[in-house]
């Protein structure tokens, strides 16, 4: 009872957060001129999206089972793509949530230990997040000084901040948690077996083994300029999702290739915000960042981001209700059995 309680506390809390900051992005919007454009967009270009995206999560779908099958497991791809698209319909409800449901899914449908396939999606979340972080940079390198600027300002620096400023400002504090840190790390290491006699220390040591063993198939691939070939293919489908959008909207026709990209990257370090699928930071920073870079008022700003953001949000409602149904039904015929490698 009181873990349903912390949960609902908890989508409270977010929602709350995703409201507050839906507000703060279209308090000083005109919603006669964003409910005219709702009405004028070209639905054809959001259909286009939608289906680049539709695309990028049968690629992500392959890609994990890439990362799965080196631990000796071979799930069926539709289970793995039910499975993942689980995960993200989870993720309206709460972020990260999707992250464990998606493995939770996986793992009572082919058998697979679920810690480890917890290991693959932190190793697979990795490699989503470096792709981000290069193609951040190369913009900074190249982009012009508006773009620049506002990735500075907006991204970089106030990370650089968080990181940095608190080994400046509290160092002191800093040197006596990594020694804690370290002098924690060997007394486990050394009492380790004494500490498996304890009930809740074994679980946790077998957990971590788990994921450990997860983290470790992303350097065990056999395929692995599949591997990169998806990643790539997956961040080109996201590029493209997010430029045809442009098309839908007069105003925004003009945006180029380099602009969508631009809009990913913005787009997708709000998705990381601690509000459900980024709702509210992704029209906040989106809306601005036109409005910065490309002088886009903040009406077409606000319609790109909706248009955007909630024809991704029907299309995982619709595919995960029919994948979370797919992956937990019972069925009648016997289950796809998993086959291990020998």
């Amino acid at each position: 009872m009181k873990k349903i309680i912390k949960q609902v506390l908890q989508f409270l809390l977010f929602l709350a957060t995703g409201i507050l900051l839906l507000w703060v992005a279209f308090r000083n919007v005109r919603f006669d001129e964003l409910a005219a454009g709702l009405k004028e967009a070209d639905y054809s270009f959001v259909l286009l999206s939608v289906t680049f995206s539709f695309m990028a999560f049968l690629s992500r779908a392959k890609r994990w089972n890439l990362l799965i099958r080196p631990m000796g497991y071979r799930p069926a791809f539709k289970n793995t793509f039910n499975a993942m698209m689980t995960g993200y319909f989870a993720n309206l409800a709460l972020p990260r949530i999707g992250e464990i449901t998606r493995c939770v899914a996986l793992g009572k449908k082919d058998n697979i230990p679920v810690d480890r396939l917890i290991g693959t999606v932190v190793a697979e979340r990795a490699v989503d997040m470096i792709s981000l972080v290069i193609i951040m940079i190369f913009m900074i390198f190249t982009s012009g000084d508006k773009i620049n600027q506002f990735l500075r300002e907006t991204i970089l620096i106030p990370f650089r901040d968080k990181v940095f400023s608190p080994f400046g400002l509290s160092w002191l504090i800093w040197v006596a948690l990594l020694l804690t840190a370290a002098a924690t790390l060997f007394f486990v290491i050394k009492y380790r077996k004494n500490l498996r006699k304890i009930p809740l220390i074994s679980k946790i040591f077998d957990l971590s083994k788990g994921i450990i063993a997860g983290l470790k198939s992303i350097t065990t691939i056999k395929r692995k300029w599949e591997f990169i070939l998806h990643t790539i293919f997956i961040w080109v489908c996201y590029i493209f999702m997010t430029w045809v959008v442009v098309f839908a909207i007069d105003n925004t026709a003009h945006l180029n290739l380099g602009d969508a990209i631009f809009l990913l990257v913005i787009g997708g370090f709000a998705m990381v915000a601690p509000v459900p699928s980024g709702i509210g930071a992704f029209h906040y920073i989106i809306s601005r960042g036109l409005a910065f870079v490309q002088g886009v008022n903040l009406e077409d700003g606000a319609l790109y981001a909706i248009l955007t953001h909630e024809s991704q949000m029907i299309l995982i409602i619709i595919v995960g209700t029919i994948a979370t149904y797919m992956i937990f039904r019972k069925n009648k015929g016997a289950d796809n059995e998993i086959s291990q490698i020998k």
